[in-house]
């Protein structure tokens, strides 16, 4: 990928978020400009108001003198910072403009070196406390609402951007591609095997013979008609009758001791077909190519995406009238969910620690992995700026206290400059 060089990188002007501040902060310049200029201007009329006199004025002259030097002195020192004094291109002034990109490298390598540290992240994710904050603010009931709501509309927004030709394509180009490469026999064997051998499938088998019981004690007279059908035209009606029901009965008597009996020898064979199956899916070439063949067939027929279209429709439908719904079992299920996640946070000091050592885990990993990346948007950003204009803000945020080096300058310039004139005047 071409790369841009930083001087051909076309400048770019900052951004003033708050012009309101930036009045104020250029008042306040003004303001500390007007003072240390006034201090200036007091020393040199000090200054000439004592020139030549001798005794106590020769102190205070030399203080004066001493004070304009410090007081030029500083002033040449905070101006060099962002422009050329008086505008002349003297070596090594206006500083910010011409090395702005070092001073962005190295303020990028100083976040780096100590802030992106992982003891230093670690103690300030430890002294946040997120979870206790978490579960403080949890706890206020119109926090926990405003929470619920907010992933609601997000999860219908979400449920209504999918259309059904995503899920055509999802279907068509992923699912079914994916399910021709996998083998269904394997994963049907194994599924088989564990539910027999946890037993999962008598419950299956319980509810079946109890429907079947039902149907046969509620409808009696469709099960005499599905076999008098079937019966041959001569047989006299009253045979016919009586054959019926008696079958009725030894049905209900079949399926009644298959259902009290767990160890029945229907129960058994069932098992005993099924883990054949399972068995045969698992290590018979002949079974598992028609397992095989059986998932082409069905994956092969036009219904399968209709179908799947129809079923996500269906459950868009449900999530969709259920996260609308303010007063819906969803939401109050995430509002109930979320009391009792606060209260745990609050009540459980093991669970805190837990989740901000974990908060902490991630924090440093981030940082390790992208801190670097972070941290070039500091030389990226300052790169791109214009020179001149970035002296100019810089110098609005901090020049109102530089300009209290002019102040001291001026001060302490005529203090030691009384200094000096002391011990000239003691060693003559």
């Amino acid at each position: 990928m071409a790369t841009t060089d930083s001087t051909t990188r076309p400048k770019v002007s900052l951004i003033t978020p708050d012009p309101g501040a930036d009045e104020a902060r250029r008042r306040g310049l003004r303001q500390m400009r007007t003072v240390a200029v006034g201090l200036l201007l007091l020393a040199a009329c000090v200054y000439v108001a004592t020139l030549g006199r001798d005794g106590a004025w020769g102190f205070v002259n030399a203080g004066a003198e001493a004070s304009m030097v410090g007081a030029i002195a500083d002033w040449f020192a905070v101006t060099a910072l962002f422009k050329h004094p008086l505008g002349l291109p003297i070596p090594h002034t206006a500083l910010v403009p011409k090395r702005k990109d070092e001073l962005g490298k190295g303020l990028e390598e100083f976040v780096g070196e100590n802030f992106l540290q992982e003891e230093i992240i670690r103690d300030r994710v430890a002294a946040a406390t997120i979870s206790a904050r978490v579960g403080d603010w949890l706890a206020d009931p119109v926090n926990a609402r405003r929470v619920v709501d907010e992933a609601s509309d997000v999860a219908a927004i979400a449920l209504d951007k999918v259309r059904d030709d995503h899920v055509a394509d999802l279907v068509t180009q992923a699912l079914v591609p994916r399910f021709r490469e996998e083998p269904i026999a394997p994963l049907l064997g194994t599924t088989l095997m564990e539910v027999l051998r946890d037993d999962l499938h008598h419950g299956v088998v319980d509810l079946a013979l109890d429907e079947m019981h039902r149907w046969l004690v509620d409808n009696p007279e469709t099960f005499s008609q599905v076999l008098e059908e079937r019966a041959p035209w001569w047989t006299p009606t009253r045979l016919n009758d009586a054959v019926t029901s008696r079958l009725h009965v030894q049905a209900l008597a079949w399926l009644e001791d298959i259902r009290d009996d767990p160890h029945h020898r229907a129960r058994e064979a069932l098992d005993s077909m099924l883990g054949q199956l399972a068995a045969d899916l698992l290590h018979d070439r002949e079974t598992q190519e028609r397992a095989e063949a059986f998932k082409e067939r069905l994956l092969d027929h036009p219904q399968v995406v209709t179908t799947a279209i129809s079923l996500w429709k269906a459950m868009r439908a449900a999530l969709l009238a259920s996260v609308q719904d303010r007063e819906g079992a969803v939401r109050q299920r995430l509002l109930l969910e979320l009391n009792q996640f606060s209260q745990r946070l609050r009540d459980d000091a093991a669970l805190r620690e837990r989740l901000d050592r974990t908060a902490a885990d991630l924090t440093v990993f981030m940082v390790a992995r992208y801190g670097a990346e972070l941290t070039t948007v500091i030389t990226t950003t300052i790169e791109r700026w214009d020179g001149k204009e970035a002296a100019r803000r810089i110098e609005l945020h901090v020049g109102k206290d530089l300009q209290f080096i002019r102040i001291n300058g001026t001060i302490v310039g005529g203090l030691v400059g009384v200094l000096i004139h002391a011990f000239s005047v003691l060693v003559h």
